[in-house]
């Protein structure tokens, strides 16, 4: 179902539309009362009465042409609040015939032109649907129109949009499925994105031979598909500004390679690139916003499967930043793609912070569930930054430790590093502690393992079940409130 959003100042032609939608202040104004009857506003004034104000709609059946539903508003609320209950207000009407709904924002308080625009922006997060591979789509659409003295500028309008569009690109990349987005057709659409103002370049396996980037072409090396980096670059002002950099996971389909997986849920594994749809997400969102920064974001796309050619437990690789890496377990495949990543990044660009973001370890799921990601960083500054705008918008981020104590579980006695703890326990920090090592010049770093975020078979607040989107408006709020 497509949810449609216009703002009007005025909205001609549309009064006598069956559904209106009041905040419960407007009540008792005069513009409220001359939407309805005097017997219609005695009904509905009597059903009050009656009625828990604190549920968050109160529908009203006026006559068999008009409804009226009532929003219930706190005196303060939050902005990820306000989303939420927008994201209930379109599980409130999905279900319902009617199409089309009016919102007058004339009584909101002029300081809070955005409550609509987060209002509504809960009710988009929440109505996307990935029906690309049903052969019988609904095609039901619903209009919403905000009018009135306090809708949000236009520029606030692009933001929001532009936010949306980001966050479903990322939605739209996780949950195709495998056979359709290998590392191949992943580069082909990033490569269509030129088209929004970024700058894109593909590396190709023959080009990554030639800078030594064999941590990342391991992974690859067992699939029929191609590997590839891919750098995306926004360059949102004029003078030579260090750019804010992202960096992201992109392991298309992840069998465990040669430690090959167990069979049972192996198919959510084609979610593993979500790290890198997350930066793709941003990126474009940054583009369609003209965010007045400059940033760059870098994706390594590989699949990892268990061919006659795959990497072998054992097998020994050297990483473009020169290191060795002894390969003990084919299944903790992320980080080797990452590491080359990192060390790249880092030297080609010299930005000013580093965040990855990857479903890199089962562990942090076990540590914090489907409620927060896990955020490990060598960084204080940039590690409240990304706590206090996942706090704001509702995409909450837990910080665990790193600590060099945990570099002799990743020693190796054959290589310089080893790809996993042997001994066991801490398996997310040892991951966050082997990235840490590709961090070569001190430039400020946060990982984020969103393994328990990226995916919900059940829904959550502002999605409906599937891929999540989790990380577009966290890294955007971090650019917005710290960096433009």
């Amino acid at each position: 179902m497509h949810v449609q959003i216009n703002y009007k100042k005025t909205l001609k032609n549309k009064a006598n539309s069956n559904f209106v939608i009041f905040t419960e202040k407007e009540f008792n104004t005069n513009s409220f009362k001359n939407k309805v009857t005097k017997n219609e506003f005695l009904f509905i004034n009597e059903l009050l009465k009656n009625s828990n104000v604190k549920e968050n709609f109160l529908d009203f059946q006026v006559s068999s042409k008009k409804k009226i539903i009532l929003v219930s508003l706190k005196d303060k609320i939050f902005n990820h609040e306000i989303e939420s209950l927008g994201a209930k207000f379109y599980d409130h009407i999905k279900n319902s015939k009617n199409k089309e709904y009016i919102f007058n924002t004339d009584y909101l308080a002029p300081k809070n032109k955005n409550l609509i625009a987060n209002f509504f922006h809960g009710i988009k997060l929440k109505s996307y649907n990935f029906d690309k591979y049903k052969t019988k789509r609904s095609k039901k659409e619903i209009v919403i129109f905000g009018i009135g003295k306090n809708i949000p500028s236009y520029k606030d309008q692009i933001r929001f949009k532009a936010i949306e569009e980001g966050t479903f690109y990322t939605r739209d990349l996780v949950s195709e499925p495998g056979n359709i987005l290998h590392p191949d057709e992943y580069a082909k659409r990033l490569n269509s994105l030129k088209k929004f103002g970024l700058k894109i370049n593909i590396y190709d396996e023959k080009k990554l031979k030639k800078l030594g980037m064999n941590t990342l072409l391991g992974v690859g090396q067992g699939s029929i598909r191609g590997s590839y980096l891919v750098t995306m670059e926004w360059n949102g002002l004029k003078d030579k500004t260090k750019p804010l950099a992202f960096v992201g996971k992109g392991v298309c389909f992840d069998t465990g390679g040669i430690s090959l997986k167990p069979a049972k849920f192996m198919e959510d594994m084609t979610y593993d690139m979500a790290g890198s749809a997350v930066v793709v997400g941003l990126m474009k969102s940054l583009a369609l916003r003209k965010a007045k920064i400059n940033a760059v974001g870098v994706v390594g796309l590989v699949e990892n499967m268990p061919g006659g050619n795959a990497q072998r437990p054992g097998d020994i690789v050297k990483s473009y930043s020169g290191k060795t890496v002894e390969i003990l377990n084919t299944d903790a495949e992320g980080r080797l793609v990452l590491a080359d990543a990192l060390t790249y990044t880092e030297e080609k660009f010299k930005p000013k912070f580093i965040v990855d973001l990857a479903t890199l370890t089962g562990a942090i799921i076990v540590s914090l569930g489907s409620e927060y990601a896990g955020l490990f960083s060598n960084d204080d500054k940039l590690s409240k930054q990304l706590i206090d705008a996942g706090e704001h918008i509702d995409e909450k981020v837990w910080r665990m430790p790193l600590n060099k104590n945990f570099d002799k579980l990743i020693d190796s006695k054959n290589a310089d590093m080893q790809n996993i703890n042997y001994v066991g326990g801490a398996g997310s920090t040892t991951a966050a502690q082997f990235l840490q090592r590709f961090i070569l010049n001190k430039t400020p770093w946060a990982h984020l393992d969103i393994a328990g975020m990226a995916f919900s078979k059940y829904g959550g607040a502002l999605n409906s079940g599937g891929a999540t989107g989790f990380g577009v408006r966290l890294l955007n709020k971090l650019i917005e409130d710290n960096y433009e």
